[in-house]
């Protein structure tokens, strides 16, 4: 029996994938959970497996290609009365789980997560599906591009001008020489302005001035019968290079057009001695507890935002347009942004204010290395509330960073280098560097603003205040 296996909605939202690359040919051999293709959405790239046993019997979709959530991809041929994904009786275990696992269901936006204000909140009962099952199919459509030729612009003339003799219409002229080889036409120069003005080609033309030159009224007679427009000169191709604007770098485009033109941001600087900071993070390394774990002067942001979060609650908050409300987070995804091969993406360290300083570094590890494998799951990115960006490590020492929608606030910090500072009423050289606060004016004021960034600022001069306020 020939089954078709369809392009499941992988719990984001989205209408549309990309197929990145397929695991099997046509008359390979597949067993039930087997990963055939991963696909790119607009968060990440995802492997998704196969319901059943049999043999590929064809590929829908070539890699690369952009299909609609609930269109066919691959085609499957399996034995009769084999188990099919809607008998739930029949379904394994594992499967369940790998279904539940790629099928989240996202929280309402603007709502309350769990623990906001004291209470857990009551959990929504789900049916597992089968992946490639119980999907919409995607009512977006798209228009098939047409390919670019090379050498061939994209509106070619379809018939060269004609100009009207006696009544009847006449073939278009010869294609006009080169502008070389028309030196020997005798016409002042401003009569050829007129000429160039005009469109006018005076090669051909007859000129009724002295000795056959030609005369602006010449030029203006043949403007008004009609006459061949001088031909351009082809421009010179330049190199270029176009990428399509799809996945993840089209997601954070509209996420960050989005912000910026809905939230009122502001960005205050700070510029501080983190000598005492490296320091810290130097002996940090020498210790047992983190023999297994980078230990790096994020971590020490990182701890500091979350005590900072701490004693100023507004600034883990978002705003609920339809609502009308603030709604104040009591609890911290923090949020770090990293470069990848495949464009900006910002997983999060859940309830990362609950964790200890080793256990908030090893998590601050796994995020960064499976980020720039290019591995981050929609789950590990939905749900932030605070994100932090590290300038620095790209030499920069400060910007103005873009909020994430739904947060109400980030922190950019700059390169840590050494620069010439006043340490009691004396030159020194220290390790300096520059935070800069974005923030949503609706929920942040100024005086909130700059209350969090100097407490910030004050556990990085000096660690000892990190001990204070924990």
């Amino acid at each position: 029996m020939r089954r078709e296996f369809k392009l499941p909605d992988v719990g984001e939202g989205l209408t549309e994938a990309e197929i990145v690359r397929w695991h099997v040919e046509a008359g390979d051999a597949v067993k039930v959970n087997q990963i055939v293709v991963e696909i790119e959405t607009a968060k990440s790239i995802v492997e998704l497996p196969i319901p059943w046993d049999g043999v590929v019997a064809d590929l829908l979709a070539e890699a690369g290609q952009t299909v609609d959530v609930g269109a066919p991809i691959i085609a499957v041929e399996t034995s009769e009365g084999a188990e099919t994904p809607q008998d739930a009786a029949a379904v394994s275990e594992e499967t369940k789980a790998l279904a539940e696992d790629l099928v989240p269901t996202p929280p309402a936006e603007g709502a309350v997560e769990p623990g906001a204000h004291g209470s857990p909140a009551p959990k929504e009962e789900r049916q597992a599906v089968l992946v490639g099952y119980g999907v919409k199919t995607g009512a977006t459509k798209r228009r098939p591009r047409k390919p670019q030729v090379p050498g061939i612009p994209a509106n070619p003339v379809a018939n060269p001008s004609r100009v009207e003799v006696d009544g009847g219409p006449a073939p278009a002229p010869a294609p006009v020489a080169p502008a070389a080889h028309r030196a020997g036409v005798l016409a002042k120069p401003p009569v050829r302005k007129l000429a160039k003005d005009l469109g006018v080609d005076l090669s051909a033309l007859a000129g009724t001035g002295p000795e056959g030159s030609i005369t602006r009224a010449d030029v203006h007679a043949a403007a008004q019968a009609g006459a061949p427009p001088v031909a351009e000169a082809a421009a010179p191709e330049r190199p270029e290079e176009r990428i399509p604007v799809k996945g993840v770098r089209r997601m954070t485009a509209q996420a960050m057009v989005a912000s910026a033109f809905t939230a009122p941001h502001v960005t205050e600087f700070l510029q501080l001695d983190v000598t005492n900071t490296m320091e810290t993070v130097r002996r940090l390394r020498t210790f047992r507890d983190f023999a297994d774990v980078k230990v790096s002067p994020l971590l020490l942001v990182a701890k500091a935002v979350l005590t900072a979060v701490k004693r100023h609650p507004m600034i883990n908050s978002s705003w609920d347009e339809a609502a009308q409300e603030i709604v104040v987070k009591r609890y911290v995804n923090l949020g770090i942004a990293a470069a990848t091969p495949r464009g900006l993406v910002v997983p999060n360290v859940k309830d990362a204010h609950a964790l200890s300083l080793p256990e908030l570094a090893g998590r601050l590890a796994e995020l960064t290395e499976t980020a720039r494998a290019g591995r981050t799951q929609p789950a590990e990115m939905a749900g932030g509330t605070f994100t932090i960006t590290n300038v620095g490590v790209f030499g920069v020492d400060a910007g103005t960073p873009i909020l994430n929608p739904g947060e109400a606030a980030i922190l950019a910090v700059g390169q840590i280098r050494d620069m010439p500072w006043v340490v009691d009423g004396e030159l020194a050289v220290r390790k300096v560097t520059t935070l800069a606060l974005s923030f949503d004016h609706r929920i942040v004021d100024g005086e909130l603003g700059s209350m969090f960034l100097r407490d910030v600022g004050d556990m990085l001069e000096d660690p000892l205040h990190l001990l204070a306020w924990s």
